[in-house]
């Protein structure tokens, strides 16, 4: 926010100096400290959006003025008040008609003040009529601080004196934020620290804090204790000798840990990051390295976990197909070795992340804050994008085509036996048997999909106060890993039997240890 004062000097132009001042997020109350004669105040709201504060005809040096700003304070341009026709008059000719603003009476509230290109008018009441009263008024004024700027990605430089300037400020462009503008959230380098850090207050109590900060904890323990009792389960579930005869055994197992997993580096992630920007965590060895492992390991753990699904699925397409001739021994051993080559490759393809990672200091006077950034050059940006798409896209694919070849195989077969209905008929009623196969890719697709879509589509956060939106798409997009007891459980009569097997197995086996105590 840019505050203009302006001082009216007899027989000489009027003066006009600017200050600055950042409107935190959650506060709407700005106070200015000012020393220096004036006659009239502007507040500038990003870039020329002019609101008048304070009209007086005498300066008073020691003064407090408090004032609410209200819509009604606005200073419209002369394109709201005059047609087209108007407005493109000459300067000389289009400056008579400035009076008529001030004298229409409006049924809301009267006209404050104006601008166009080269001045600002004022609507000041003369006797019993409101006359416009204007001033040259510098519009587009350069923002480079002398030309000793140290802001970055073009961001503006303020300074609070043309001459001996004690302090500046950089007004960062859309897409960029720190003291200096030197942070982006373009691309993919978009993550929870650019999302929520700035809705976090420093050293203030969790009690204290923003709406942004206290919903996002409410969101994240829901979401731990439902991926926990998730993990659990599975593991219950499919931690059984009997399932693993076939390879979709092995791939749902790997798939329950790399669930359980990935919940408890969310939450490590979330809470390491709170307590970082409220000031608590402070050892920068533990806060390197966690910047540099807990964003790896957790884009690790979803990519794993999406192409375990998937495995699923294509092991039930292959032995659909194969039918009596499916080879069990095979398929327990070939799951061993994809495993070890998944997590290889999803390791490689994510190393470049941990690489480019860096810890920085962002100080000002008001607060001080570390960020784990990371920035890729313009060919790792290429190559991040191919592989994110890569890991979200054929997993999805292939879980479709499975879904597909499972319920045509099978259709084909039965209308080859059962004669009495069709193809068509049977392939209906496959349908609506494994429907279950379709809608669950579907629904985990739907769920991961805010998140590539705001890194593909939106580009970049333009700014803190727009969070909401990267936030929501955040938190849905790790709803999938919390739903393997959902997706492959429940809809299976065989899971369901063995998981109810196992648990009064450990029932039985709590009670018997419970009895020799």
């Amino acid at each position: 926010m840019l505050v203009h004062f302006i001082q009216v000097i007899d027989d000489a132009p009027p003066e006009r100096l600017t200050t600055f001042k950042t409107i935190p997020i959650n506060q709407d109350l700005i106070t200015v400290y000012w020393s220096r004669p004036f006659h009239m105040i502007f507040v500038e709201i990003f870039n020329h959006n002019y609101y008048l504060v304070v009209v007086q005809q005498t300066y008073n040096r020691s003064t407090t003025i408090s004032k609410t700003i209200n819509p009604s304070d606005r200073c419209e341009h002369i394109s709201e008040l005059f047609n087209e026709t108007i407005v493109q008059l000459h300067l000389v000719r289009l400056i008579k008609y400035y009076q008529l603003p001030c004298r229409q009476k409006r049924s809301n509230h009267p006209l404050s003040c104006f601008y166009d290109d080269i001045h600002i008018c004022l609507c000041e009441k003369y006797g019993h009529q409101y006359l416009a009263n204007c001033i040259e008024f510098e519009h587009e004024m350069k923002f480079d601080c002398s030309g000793q700027s140290g802001c970055e990605n073009g961001a503006r430089c303020f300074q609070d004196s043309p001459n001996c300037a004690q302090t500046s400020i950089c007004v960062c462009p859309k897409c960029f934020y720190g003291k200096r503008c030197q942070f982006s959230t373009s691309n993919f380098g978009l993550s929870l620290d650019a999302i929520l850090g700035y809705h976090i207050l420093p050293h203030v109590n969790l009690l204290h804090q923003t709406f942004a900060v206290k919903i996002s904890m409410t969101l994240t323990t829901v979401m731990f204790i439902a991926g926990v009792i998730n993990g659990i389960l599975s593991l219950i579930t499919f931690n059984n000798k009997k399932l693993w005869e076939v390879g979709c055994g092995f791939y749902l197992l790997g798939s329950s840990v790399t669930t359980l997993l990935t919940m408890i580096i969310f939450t490590l992630k979330f809470w390491i990051l709170i307590c970082t920007q409220m000031g608590l965590v402070v050892n920068r060895l533990f806060l390197h390295v966690q910047c540099i492992s807990i964003d790896f390991l957790l884009r690790v753990s979803l990519s794993i976990d999406q192409w375990l699904n998937a495995f699923v699925a294509a092991e039930r397409a292959i032995a659909t197909i194969r039918g009596v001739n499916f080879n069990k021994k095979s398929s327990q051993r070939v799951p061993k070795v994809v495993i070890l080559v998944l997590i290889f490759v999803s390791v490689a393809t994510a190393i470049h992340d941990p690489i480019y990672r860096q810890l920085m200091n962002d100080e000002d006077d008001d607060e001080k804050r570390i960020w784990c950034i990371v920035t890729y050059p313009p060919s790792v940006q290429v190559f991040n994008a191919t592989i994110q798409a890569l890991h979200f896209l054929v997993p999805f694919i292939m879980n479709v085509i499975s879904a597909i070849v499972i319920i045509t195989t099978t259709a084909r077969r039965r209308a080859s036996v059962q004669t009495q209905q069709t193809y068509r008929e049977h392939l209906v009623d496959q349908f609506w048997q494994h429907k279950h196969l379709l809608i669950s890719p579907f629904v985990l697709v739907i769920l991961a999909f805010p998140r590539l879509i705001i890194s593909f589509v939106s580009g970049c956060m333009k700014s803190a106060h727009e969070s909401w939106l990267y936030l929501a798409g955040y938190f849905i997009s790790l709803i999938p890993p919390m739903l393997t007891f959902v997706v492959f459980v429940i809809p299976s009569t065989l899971y369901q039997e063995e998981f109810r097997t196992t648990v009064r197995r450990y029932r039985t086996t709590i009670q018997t240890r419970l009895c020799c105590i």
